[in-house]
């Protein structure tokens, strides 16, 4: 069944679904920000369960790396509307499932982790939600409590569940059949290098981690890209047998690029979030550069302004594309949700610096700053010599192909 479908035929009777309330994320899909849901007839339930109470809700992060990414990005966004409808958040590390790897859009098996390096990387990514919050908080909510999520590494449960007693507990409820099923597994058992245990494994592991969840904090709901569904389901099945009760999972759409191509690390094309990996005038830039097409569709799914807002914003831009207005407007609503007003201005002058010339823009950067202009750009090694001028080194480095094309 289509969720848009179903939300937009619910829409027409807004008065007994109380739809305009400030805790009814199920509003969100006017923006595009849901792509599917589990169980695929529980709208009705949802959208009650929203406005009769805050309700709990989770995102999965497995530190497979030392921070997160664009491709994560959509998850936190979705995090901080629960967060402005009142609900509580969690943000779960995986600690322990990093070490086992998640097969979902995977051709071959994850490298393993070392325990250094999978505390690192949780650090890494701890720092990239609580900067995030704590921007959104004090640039984009007028809430006074200043919350953040609650940051859990599912380590802190496995560490003191025997394996026995996990799999003879929780592997008798979920059935095989099932498991094998799922898209993630199908793919990989048909590949050439086929699927370990491990990788098998994993949807029991983050079908627990819901069911301890809703065990410590009653969290009925998880939301997740749209390559997490099989995992959701498999929750879902874990928890309805054990307790008798609904949960539901919600998925977000994965952000590509013009293209198509998926935004991660794993594409070997990230824009990560820590200004130590990608500089806010890198992260900027990434924004700036947005195609027109996707403009419109970004600003819905990745800031809050309202949807008449961003209309207006749109037909400003179309009446004046080379101003880039669309893009300029998400480009500095990101940079400063991910780096901060300060983040922002480095973003600013280093553009100044590296687009207009700007020599007192270029004063006031630091040496790295300066470097992540030229992010991707050739660099070339020369010993200077005695009597070199600027055009000699400049044709060393190969600036020219000739000096009379130089001259010209």
């Amino acid at each position: 069944m289509n969720l848009n479908y179903v939300l937009r035929n619910l829409c027409k009777n807004t008065t007994n679904l109380r739809y305009h309330s400030t805790r009814n994320i199920m509003r969100l899909h006017e923006r595009g920000m849901f792509q599917d849901l589990f169980p695929d007839n529980s709208v009705n339930e949802i959208i009650d369960l929203l406005n009769v109470a805050p309700q709990c809700v989770y995102a999965g992060f497995d530190p497979t790396a030392d921070s997160l990414h664009v491709g994560n990005l959509l998850v936190l966004i979705n995090l901080l509307h629960w967060h402005r409808g009142g609900h509580t958040t969690i943000a779960l590390v995986g600690g322990a499932t990093a070490r086992i790897g998640d097969p979902s859009g995977r051709s071959t098996e994850r490298d393993e982790l070392s325990p250094i390096d999978i505390t690192n990387n949780i650090e890494g990514i701890k720092s990239d939600i609580i900067r995030i919050f704590e921007n959104h908080n004090k640039y984009f909510s007028d809430n006074t409590e200043n919350k953040i999520p609650l940051i859990i590494n599912n380590e802190s449960w496995y560490n003191k569940l025997p394996v026995v007693q996990f799999i003879g507990g929780v592997g008798r409820h979920l059935r095989m059949g099932t498991m094998l099923s799922r898209s993630s597994v199908k793919t990989r058992l048909n590949s050439p290098a086929g699927m370990s245990l491990t990788e098998f494994s994993y949807q029991a592991f983050q079908a627990y981690d819901w069911l301890h969840l809703f065990k410590t904090h009653n969290c009925r709901f998880q939301i997740g890209g749209s390559d997490q569904m099989g995992n959701m389901m498999s929750g879902f099945d874990l928890i309805s047998k054990i307790y008798q009760k609904r949960v539901y999972g919600l998925t977000l759409p994965l952000i590509t690029s013009e293209m198509g191509d998926k935004f991660g690390k794993s594409a070997g094309n990230a824009v990560w979030l820590s200004p130590n990996k990608t500089s806010p005038f890198t992260f900027y830039q990434f924004w700036v550069r947005m195609s027109d097409a996707d403009a419109e569709k970004m600003l819905k799914l990745f800031t809050f302004d309202s949807l008449n807002s961003i209309k207006d914003l749109v037909q400003r831009h179309k009446q004046k594309p080379e101003e880039r207005l669309a893009q300029k407007k998400l480009a500095e609503y990101l940079t400063t949700l991910v780096h901060g007003a300060e983040g922002l201005q480095k973003a600013h002058l280093a553009t100044q610096a590296l687009y207009k010339g700007s020599t007192n823009a270029i004063n006031s950067l630091s040496v790295d700053e300066i470097k992540s202009l030229f992010e991707g750009a050739t660099v070339v090694e020369i010993m200077p010599e005695p009597g070199q001028d600027v055009l000699n080194v400049a044709m060393e480095a190969g600036c020219f192909p000739t000096k009379s094309k130089r001259l010209k």
